[in-house]
């Protein structure tokens, strides 16, 4: 990297850190620290859920995830605006007139103490191997493409989101939030508008577009029945319904981010912008990775995009791997040429028998691609990791954009871990605190006593996430992996809300048995049937609800 990338990355980071701790530097109450102060307005708590959606994992796998599969993922989220609605409708009030810290207290009002214990640690479990997640995926990958030390840059990404989280808690995390989303959508933006102004001079968005869909990378909508597709719009619609019910409406990093609004309204508004706003987002960064894509059909790419990869490949030398690197470097030269063929003038006669050419040399590719991975699996040691989907974007910013820009994108990726992981640890700390520490406290402390707390936890919460992250391994693709591990627990979770709203005649020991059985009961389902995992959430939800009513008779 350059200097001014230096300049530009360094420069944006502490700004970020600095301003968030001199702004909260007055807030020193256990209500500022785990509320802040119940004064944010709308504008404020909507940028907060949603910069703690946007993890660094999201803008790093989903252009991958497009580049690799398309925009269907788009219909993860077609559920997210109808459990928003129901979210301001029923849950907002309710947390509001209680005047809780956590979701998790109601549930001690609504039930028991041992309900609201085993919803906070099954937020707790989850969350917490989130957190650690959402450090590693940045970590790993800078340090892979850039070489620099994984070690170092994960305790400083833990270490420099524990100094502002503890400081300021929530108030912190909610100021410097704005501050990270503003970098993070610029960056995105100029990105797009940089892939667009590379791409060969007769290659307008319009021939992107097209070109994007005989690569298959444009079947937005699936309507199919089929179970084991993991994105349909009927999963994105009831899985993906169930899934942003229980994040944004029990996941105490997301009911912390409200809860911090100065009256229900705000609250509701706050929620409502990211119904209107998170689908328009995602399919943008979407879009970007299909862009990128098409800009890498006309432009040179590895045969892996993992530099660990292509490196150990090339040193070893082997036979069958030199037999697939002429066979893929043969076929992208004969699929440009046709690409750029099928651009000029709109398409020549024979476009239709260009496209079929087209489409199957993508699917030689993707086949090429899959039998050097094969390989690399047979020969090369455990370390080299083969998966490759979270290092399309960042190779393309390191290799192709400008000086400056390069930084300001390594910024938006920092800024996205730092975001998310403070609302994580916040979340944690104080769900540990309100839920589990205060809740079984004989005699009752000072207010000061559980504010120090809150801030010890932020920091047993932070080591913990830095200890996971630097034994943790890559997934197939980071942002689905995160939704896994969210989809094993969350059906559990709000079933169990779900009981406490609507379900007024089921007591404790029925909501609590019945959440144990459907939480062991979804492992099992996930280990032994193939099934796509947004499906977990609906089943999870479903088997407590069916359960409770089944004890209750």
């Amino acid at each position: 990297m350059s200097s001014i990338d230096w300049f530009v990355l360094i420069g944006t980071i502490s700004f970020i850190v600095i301003y968030g701790v001199y702004k909260t530097r007055k807030f020193n109450t256990i209500k500022d620290h785990l509320k802040g102060g119940e004064s944010a307005n709308w504008l404020t708590v909507g940028l907060s859920v949603m910069a703690t959606q946007a993890s660094a994992i999201t803008f790093l796998s989903t252009p991958g995830q497009a580049f690799d599969e398309g925009m269907g993922f788009v219909q993860f989220y077609f559920g997210l605006p109808l459990a928003i609605i129901v979210i301001c409708m029923v849950f907002i009030p309710i947390y509001h007139k209680l005047k809780v810290y956590t979701a998790y207290e109601y549930l001690e009002q609504r039930f028991d103490r041992k309900t609201r214990t085993l919803a906070s640690i099954l937020f707790l479990v989850q969350r917490g191997l989130a957190a650690g997640i959402t450090i590693f995926a940045p970590a790993i990958i800078l340090s892979t493409i850039l070489g620099w030390d994984l070690r170092i840059l994960i305790f400083t990404i833990g270490t420099l989101v524990i100094i502002y989280t503890v400081s300021g808690g929530t108030k912190a995390v909610s100021i410097t939030q704005k501050q990270q989303m503003f970098v993070i959508m610029s960056g995105m933006v100029i990105a797009f508008v940089i892939i667009l102004n590379s791409l060969p001079e007769n290659i307008n968005f319009n021939n992107a577009l097209k070109l994007a869909g005989i690569g298959g990378k444009m079947e937005i909508v699936d309507f199919s029945f089929d179970i084991e597709k993991k994105y349909t719009f009927w999963s994105g619609i009831t899985g993906g319904f169930f899934l942003a019910l229980s994040y944004f409406g029990t996941d105490q990093s997301q009911v912390q981010r409200y809860l911090s609004g100065k009256s229900v309204k705000e609250s509701q508004l706050g929620l409502m912008f990211n119904a209107v706003l998170k689908i328009p987002m995602q399919f943008f960064i979407l879009l970007t990775g299909v862009m990128v894509f098409v800009f890498f059909q006309f432009n040179d790419t590895p045969i892996n995009f993992n530099p660990q990869v292509t490196n150990y490949l090339e040193e070893v030398q082997n036979e069958d791997y030199l037999i697939e690197k002429e066979k893929f470097i043969s076929l992208r030269q004969e699929k440009k040429d046709l690409q750029l063929k099928y651009t000029q003038n709109n398409g020549p006669l024979n476009a239709y028998t260009n496209d079929k050419r087209i489409a199957e040399l993508h699917t030689q590719e993707r086949g090429i691609r899959q039998k050097v991975k094969a390989i690399t699996n047979e020969i090369a040691p455990s370390s080299v990791e083969t998966n490759d989907l979270d290092y399309i974007f960042i190779f393309f910013i390191l290799n192709y954009l400008p000086k400056g820009l390069i930084g300001l994108l390594l910024a938006v990726i920092l800024s996205a871990a730092m975001s998310s992981t403070a609302s994580e640890l916040n979340a944690l700390s104080t769900t540990t605190v309100i839920d589990l520490y205060k809740r079984n406290h004989i005699v009752k402390k000072s207010d000061n006593h559980y504010l120090n707390a809150s801030k010890w936890f932020t920091v047993m919460w932070g080591v913990i996430a830095i200890i996971f992250a630097s034994v943790g391994r890559l997934f197939e693709n980071l942002i689905e992996l995160v939704n896994l591990i969210g989809s094993l627990f969350y059906g559990t979770v709000l079933g169990i809300f779900i009981v406490a709203f609507f379900f007024k005649k089921i007591k404790g020991n029925q909501v609590f048995y019945a959440a144990c059985l459907s939480q062991i009961l979804i492992f099992f389902i996930y280990g032994l049937f193939e099934i796509g995992y947004l499906w977990l959430n609906f089943i999870g939800a479903i088997m407590t609800i069916i359960f409770s009513n089944i004890s209750k008779k």
